[in-house]
Order: structure tokens, then sequence, then C-alpha cells
């Protein structure tokens, strides 16, 4: 954006695991739902053979590293195909399908710093689960 150019972005801030899980790993299967998405995708742009059947959503929250991990795990041993080459899975095998790292304010910010931005303001829910904030160049 060039020296004056400003940033507004939004980030997810470290709160309780159970919460976090609990929304990853919604009752309702949405998140799994979208997480299976990368496979059917990845059959129709790839070339690819899922059998989207044969997976299953996982969500762990990483308390070291502060971020949730999200994998699809093969339930059975099965060969699979995309762009031509074949993998073989074992049952349990799984695929990293997303990191979604969490943050503090202060610790976004750092990082923010080492990218040459500098904070002007932070926004957060009443929860404090979420944060928006405005950096310039």
């Amino acid at each position: 954006v060039g020296t004056g150019g400003g940033l507004l972005i939004g980030f997810d801030l470290q709160k309780d695991p159970a919460v976090l899980e609990a929304a990853y790993d919604d009752r309702r299967g949405i998140t799994a739902l979208f997480n299976l998405n990368l496979l059917r995708h990845l059959n129709r742009v790839a070339g690819g053979d899922f059998d989207l059947e044969a997976y299953r959503h996982i969500a762990l929250y990483n308390e070291q590293e502060h971020r949730i991990e999200m994998h699809l795990e093969s339930c059975r041993e099965q060969a699979v195909s995309l762009v031509g080459r074949t993998r073989t899975l074992a049952k349990s095998e799984r695929i990293l399908t997303e990191l979604s790292h969490k943050y503090t304010v202060d610790g976004f910010t750092e990082m923010a710093a080492a990218s040459g931005w500098k904070r002007e303001q932070i926004w957060t829910d009443a929860n404090e689960y979420f944060a928006v904030g405005m950096f310039w160049a």
C-alpha cells in the first residue's frame, strides 16, 4: 500500500479452547461440510476421486501454537487419485486442511510492527472474542 497506506484487518483472539472447539466442530456439522467441500472441489477442478463419505472432520485446538487445526481423517484404507497421481491413505490418516491462528491484541500488534505497521486503534466485541485493528504503514 506504500507509505501512508492503511490496513484495516480483523483477527481472532485467544479464548477458552472449549469455545473454539465448539465453533470449529459445531453440532449442526456446518464446519464439517465446509471442510469436506475441499475434497469436492479437488474432485471437480483437479480430477480427484475422493469419496467424501470416507472422511470425517476433526478440529483440534493446539494450545502451544494457539491455533485450531482442522483435518479430514480417512475412515478406511483407500487409494485416491489427484492430478493423475495415486496415493494410498491408511485408516485414520489425516489430511491437514486449515490452521486458524488465535492472537492476543498485543501479540498481533507486535507481529504487525515487525512488518512495518503501526497500530492506531483496536476494536473488540463485548466478549473479546474477535478484534478489528487499524494500522498504518
